[in-house]
This record gives C-alpha cells, structure tokens and sequence, in this order.
C-alpha cells in the first residue's frame, strides 16, 4: 500500500489532523530514498543523514502546507532539496585543484540495497541507478553550483517535469532548462572519459573479469607486492583518500606515493571484500601485535575501465562501523 493510499485512507484534510506517530511512520518509509538524493547532493553520508532529519522536522511543522497537489513522495523530495541547497548556501564547499572533493564518504551497498529496484524490464533505470550513485559520478555533481546541482538530479536522475523543477526552485522553466544545461556540461567536464554516457548507457566491465581482477588486486596487496599492483593500474589511474588532500594522477604518481608511503614495508594483511558506491572495495586490516588482532586500516574502493583498474579511493578505519565491517579480525588460524 503506497504512502499517498495511506493518506486516503485517514480520511482527513491533508495532513493538519495527523498525529506525529503517523506522521513518522509515513515519512519513514521514504527515509532511504530521501537519504540517497541527499547524499548525491551533497556528497557526505554524514551530511545527508542530518539533512534528512531536517527535512522530516521541516515537513512536520508545516504539514498543514500539504494539499496534495502533488505526491506525500514528491513533497518531502521537495523538503529534502531546499534542505540541501540552504545547507550549501551556508558551507559552500569548493573542490580543491585538481578536483579532489575532501568531505566526499562512501555509501554501503548493503543500505543502497534498501532502495525500491527498478523492474527487469527496465534496463535504463537499473544503469541509471547504478551510475549515479558511482564515486565518481558523485564527485563530478560537487563540481557543479548548487542550483544546477538540484536541477540536474531532479531532471536526470529522479525524472522530474522541468515545469515542477521550476517550481521547486521558484524560477522560469527556461531557466531550469539553461541550469540543465550547463549543469550537464559540468559533468562532461568532470566524469572520466569512459563514464561520458552516464544516463544509463554506460556499461560496466564485465562480472567475471572484474571479480578476478579485484582478487588479484586483493592478493598483491595483501603480499604487498607493488610491482604486481603496477600491472594492474591503467596508465591514467587516480588515487586519493579524503579527506586527505592529496590526488595522485598516473601509475608512476601513483605507485611513486604508495612506495614513499611505505607500503611495502607495512606489517601483515588481511582483507574483507566489500562493496561501497556500487563498486568493488576491498577492506584492509592491519596486524597489531598488542591487540593479538588485525584492526581496520582503510577500505579501498576501485573504479574498473577497460580490464584494468581506473581508480582508487581510500577511506580511513573510521568509516568501517558504517560499512558494516569488522572491529577486528583474529590472528591467523584463530576462530
């Protein structure tokens, strides 16, 4: 039963005679959803998950507002938006050269699982889900102005009419339009050369060479063996670790960074597969001997592009709690 049926269903005038318990329940059902377009917008888990809460305490105080002219869906994605874009308007947050974006966090798959799925037989939707939520597509749209931003996802990603962009943003639907455009030039600018077509046409490698891949990937880093990791890097392969500044562009800059890093001199591995941004990621622990335990040290997270890796971001050990990762893994041949 959809949350608008819900609404019916109260037989009461818009939402001015809800109680806040039913008010909840019937915003919760939407949480996920309204998380995932604040975090494309915004870029932060963290920023996202109190965005959403604003939106849900905006939309409570003015739930006599609602007359349903258009979806309970719509008018909290609505909320959500003007949540974001005032959050902007106060931080506004700017890339640093080069493009790195430093507040940029992972979003686990297991969460993106909670999303409603596109059907079978729409193919487009399914891409455009999966591409959107892509690291890179992600840190492409912080490059873009918070308006163009909005109007971007809300026309490409979510399928909104430009006349009820306009609306949102209380502006000309050839304004909207203009915003569209430019928006969508912005991210030419930004995506990499093979995630061009990102409105659902760009296809992934394929399954079984990128699950090998990824386990080679795996076992060399595990053995610390950089010269096996080089084979694997395109020429063009990007490396960062927000929020710590710093983007490695190449395979001699980058493996150069990971040598000077002292890499290979690091002590003994293990690695958990995971999967973050709808893309491969590999969760590394380091041996510590006054723990008796392998503890978290990063999560990489690798973009694969023509049977080799494209890229690579790294998280610290502070995201592994949201990952739903391990605390700690046992020493070797431990229960």
């Amino acid at each position: 039963m959809s949350v608008d049926t819900r609404l019916e269903e109260l037989d009461v005038d818009g939402l001015g005679e809800v109680d806040e318990t039913t008010f909840s329940g019937l915003a919760e059902r939407h949480r996920r959803e309204l998380h995932v377009h604040c975090y494309r917008m915004l870029g932060s888990f963290e920023d996202a998950e109190d965005t959403v809460q604003e939106t849900f305490l905006r939309a409570w105080r003015r739930r006599e507002t609602f007359e349903g002219r258009s979806t309970f869906r719509a008018w909290l994605y609505r909320i959500a938006t003007n949540a974001c874009l005032d959050l902007l308007a106060k931080v506004r947050p700017q890339p640093a050269t080069g493009g790195e974006v430093l507040w940029l966090q992972p979003y686990p798959d297991r969460l993106l699982d909670e999303l409603p799925t596109a059907s079978a037989d729409e193919p487009e939707a399914v891409a455009l889900a999966r591409e959107t939520i892509e690291l890179a597509y992600v840190v492409a749209v912080q490059h873009l102005a918070p308006r163009p931003r909005a109007a971007l996802i809300l026309r490409d990603v979510l399928g909104w009419p430009a006349r009820d962009v306009a609306d949102l943003l209380g502006d000309s639907v050839n304004s909207v339009n203009s915003a569209l455009q430019r928006a969508r030039a912005g991210m030419r600018e930004h995506l990499p050369a093979e995630r061009q077509d990102w409105t659902g046409g760009a296809g992934g490698d394929d399954d079984a060479g990128t699950r090998e891949l990824v386990r080679r990937f795996t076992e060399a880093s595990v053995a610390k063996d950089v010269g096996t990791l080089a084979t694997m890097l395109r020429d063009d392969i990007r490396c960062s670790m927000p929020p710590t500044p710093g983007l490695h562009v190449g395979r001699d800059a980058v493996v150069g960074d990971w040598i000077e890093d002292g890499f290979a001199d690091l002590g003994r591995l293990r690695a958990v597969p995971t999967a973050v941004n709808r893309q491969p990621a590999i969760a590394f622990y380091l041996w510590q001997e006054q723990a008796d335990a392998y503890l978290p040290l990063t999560v990489d997270v690798l973009r694969i592009a023509g049977g080799a890796v494209a890229e690579v971001v790294i998280f610290h050990d502070d995201q592994f709690p949201r990952l739903g990762l391990p605390e700690r893994l046992p020493a070797d041949g431990a229960e």
